[in-house]
């Protein structure tokens, strides 16, 4: 497939995606089975493999084509009394660095709730705002540079409130996301709003974290999500500035992303991302100093099973890129074009409740 081809089929597809309106994807959220209060352990496994082909100016990326298993997901999580649960997502197949088994572990934490309050202790997320960086990365086809270098999942404590059952402010110290195995006395503190108002809904935070010792990088981020029946915009606006600096528009992430879902079994994306730094700094070590590429594309996917325990998806993609990254590791770079078809299984292998 040529990359204006490509180019071609992604426009198409967020052109499609505009004229109509959104239901939520029964297998888009994580697991697509939710925990019951009386449930003691469930255990779900979840599993996608993809053939991708690149091509960086027209000619095939050999490293980066072929058939990948992107994700093999295991999770267990539970009820261990009334308003103290657990969770523990570990990635299969993805490498132990620092000879470290808690690398390849998204999280592992506890977590009770008492009236308004909830709290938090383990490996978790960091609370970073938008909607990119907090889906589920197996339901992800091609995401921004900010997204495909951040080390999301740190160890930490959050405590959240929930102002009404519609709003919730969570303020959270986890380890910085750019501690060395020389240095892992570094930290981050963030303070995160996540609110719903009906058809529109936001997760909006300011973050504070050490990318060098007593050297802090700050992120204002504004993620927007907005669903009318079928369809569902998403724009997340990040602005990431240090000390030394001009604060505001020189380190920014842009992302949007259009979605349509026809019905229950269909879903047609289209996405732009726009990563830029011209802060003349090396304080933000995921987007780095001198890059601005933009990249544009879309996608479809199809459920053709779709249980209560159980459920699988099509999927196609297409995205295109420009400009210059300085990253030169990622695999989007000028005039990259990347195509990829697949399937994802997931399967709620076990339940034991008190029942």
């Amino acid at each position: 497939m040529s990359r204006i081809t490509c180019l071609a089929t992604s426009l198409a597809l967020s052109i499609l995606s505009i004229p109509t309106l959104h239901a939520d994807n029964p297998v888009a959220d994580e697991g697509g089975v939710s925990l019951s209060s009386d449930d003691i352990v469930k255990v779900s496994a979840d599993v996608r493999v993809d053939y991708q082909h690149q091509w960086n100016d027209g000619e095939t990326v050999n490293e980066n084509s072929g058939i990948e298993g992107k994700y093999f997901i295991f999770k267990v999580e539970g009820t261990i009394v009334d308003g103290l649960t657990y969770s523990w997502r570990q990635r299969l197949n993805k490498p132990h660095k620092d000879a470290s088994f808690f690398d390849a572990t998204d999280w592992v934490y506890v977590n009770y709730a008492y009236h308004n309050f909830i709290f938090n202790a383990g490996k978790e997320v960091v609370e970073i705002g938008g909607y990119e960086y907090d889906r589920y990365p197996i339901d992800l086809y091609s995401t921004s540079l900010f997204w495909q270098n951040i080390s999301c999942f740190q160890f930490g404590a959050s405590v959240g409130y929930d102002i009404t059952p519609r709003h919730r402010l969570i303020a959270q110290v986890a380890q910085s996301m750019f501690h060395s195995s020389d240095n892992r006395n570094m930290w981050g503190y963030n303070l995160l709003w996540a609110g719903n108002m009906g058809c529109y809904s936001t997760r909006w935070s300011v973050n504070l974290t050490e990318y060098a010792p007593k050297h802090y990088i700050s992120y204002i981020t504004l993620g927007n999500r907005l669903e009318l029946d079928r369809v569902t915009l998403e724009l997340d606006l990040m602005n990431r500035a240090s000390s030394h600096q001009t604060y505001f528009l020189r380190d920014v992430s842009i992302i949007g992303e259009l979605a349509w879902q026809p019905t229950d079994r269909w879903r047609i994306h289209g996405k732009v991302t726009y990563d830029v730094n011209r802060s003349g700094t090396d304080a933000d070590m995921v987007v780095l100093d001198g890059t601005e590429l933009t990249m544009i594309g879309g996608g479809v996917e199809f459920m053709p099973l779709l249980k209560k325990r159980t459920s699988l998806r099509l999927h196609a993609s297409c995205y295109h890129s420009w400009g210059h990254n300085s990253n030169s590791a990622d695999v989007m770079q000028n005039q990259s074009t990347v195509m990829s078809v697949g399937v994802r299984w997931f399967m709620d292998l076990f339940t034991l409740n008190r029942k």
